[in-house]
């Protein structure tokens, strides 16, 4: 492959992944934080539909939590998270249909 070629591959890679970020529609804003909605849109030809939406609240320090529902599978997935602020911030969620599919996650970031 030449330059040109793997260089349109990554450009493409980078656009596709850039695609798939949430989309937060604020509902309320205050100096205490925002509450917000990012549903979950499938879009076809000449359509969008909603298959379920996460709600949250976001504080200006960055620390949050969330809520949602996934309705895209055969039966509807539950999920709940949280965060800290500051300049170490730690996360943890699960995920669960109340049957099949259960999962967990945490993590860590830190800003410098």
């Amino acid at each position: 492959m030449n330059r040109s070629a793997i260089a349109s591959l990554a450009f493409a890679a980078c656009c596709a992944g850039a695609g798939a970020e949430e989309v937060k529609v604020p509902v309320q804003t205050s100096e205490k934080g925002t509450v917000y909605v990012a549903p979950n849109v499938a879009s076809t030809e000449d359509s969008a539909n909603t298959k379920g939406a996460v709600m949250g609240v976001e504080r200006p320090d960055g620390s949050g939590v969330y809520g949602g529902v996934d309705t895209s599978g055969p039966r509807p997935a539950y999920s709940a998270g949280a965060s800290t602020g500051g300049n170490v911030s730690f996360s943890a969620g699960v995920k669960s249909d109340g049957k099949n599919s259960a999962g967990a996650k945490a993590g860590v970031t830190i800003k410098y």
